[in-house]
């Protein structure tokens, strides 16, 4: 038996919890729990909450997991996904009762500091989802994301000290995580924030993304699916603020379908999608979106059938279209 591993684009956008859980309760969420000390710990710490562990590394999952269901720990649960999408997407204006996270990948190199997950944006969206009051507890051991982390949390207009400090150098009673001794052991000196939510509303909207109808088109053509394939070259469309790269199209080898790798760019939840393009017997050809990967019909994915259906048209401009269930607003 082991603890399944959830995953934030399988679930519902926001997730119920409650349900989840089994049971209406705080909840406290660590994110890029790592080695999983740290999820345990707070499982443990805090009996009476529901706690989520959010990370990125199917490794650290599963290990995770296994502490979780080797220490009895029910009310923990695993999520796989990045930390910023996962918060977006799952979760309602004020429901996190506490968020912990411990020594982020600090990104070292001057060009990928952009991939540090805390910066204005990410704590203006923490500050969106936390309760008021709720502790914010961040610890690392890099003295770039430290000077970082201490300004952008001294800038915020929804966080203030716990301890009236920016840091301590030691919390009393904690439970050390895998990448805390090592720092230790190599003579880096980690530094806690121990910061919380202030009772300031927060301004920034993160809202969801709508879901549709999943998007399909039938039509009529005089072109066959391997004069089509023929015709075909990769390229790339941007639609408002969203960015559809259409790869490579491959024709099947035991059905009547071409298929469409495209990557949608849409914020806040890229998709790498594949769109099919198969005859039916009744003789028209249907457009729609691929089951592989778990899609999700956002509006952005909608935009990607338009635009393929549009590089359908200049290769035949006598095509025709017999049925769309593509979202209001966008026409083929």
């Amino acid at each position: 038996m082991s603890l399944p591993i959830l995953h934030f684009a399988r679930m519902p956008w926001p997730a119920d919890w409650a349900q989840l859980f089994g049971r209406v309760a705080p909840l406290l969420v660590d994110l890029g729990f790592g080695g999983g000390d740290s999820l345990v710990s707070l499982a443990q710490e805090n009996p009476g909450a529901n706690v989520l562990g959010i990370e990125i590394s199917l490794p650290s999952l599963r290990r995770g997991a296994r502490k979780l269901l080797n220490g009895g720990l029910s009310n923990a649960r695993v999520l796989q996904g990045d930390s910023f999408t996962s918060l977006r997407l799952l979760f309602q204006p004020q429901s996190i009762s506490g968020v912990t996270i411990n020594f982020p990948d600090p990104w070292p190199k001057a060009r990928h500091e952009s991939r540090r997950v805390i910066n204005p944006s990410f704590l203006e969206l923490l500050a969106s989802k936390m309760l008021h009051n709720a502790p914010l507890n961040i610890a690392t051991d890099h003295e770039a994301y430290q000077e970082a982390i201490e300004t952008y949390l001294s800038e915020s207009p929804y966080f203030k000290s716990s301890t009236n400090e920016p840091y301590v150098l030691s919390v009393e009673n904690r439970r050390q995580t895998k990448y805390e001794r090592i720092a230790l052991s190599e003579g880096r000196i980690p530094r806690y924030y121990l910061w919380q939510r202030n009772d300031i509303d927060a301004t920034s909207v993160f809202p969801i993304p709508e879901e549709t109808a999943v998007p399909h088109v039938v039509f009529l053509t005089s072109l066959n699916l391997d004069q089509l394939g023929e015709r075909f070259e990769p390229f790339h469309v941007q639609d408002g603020d969203v960015h559809i790269k259409y790869l490579d199209m491959y024709r099947s080898v035991e059905r009547d379908m071409l298929f469409v790798e495209a990557f949608v760019s849409e914020e806040p939840f890229p998709q790498r999608i594949g769109l099919g393009i198969r005859g039916r017997h009744t003789g028209d050809l249907v457009l729609s979106l691929h089951e592989i990967g778990f899609p999700r019909p956002t509006p952005g994915i909608h935009m990607a059938v338009q635009h393929l259906m549009d590089w359908l048209h200049e290769q035949d401009p006598d095509l025709t279209i017999v049925n769309s269930t593509l979202a209001d607003g966008i026409e083929p």
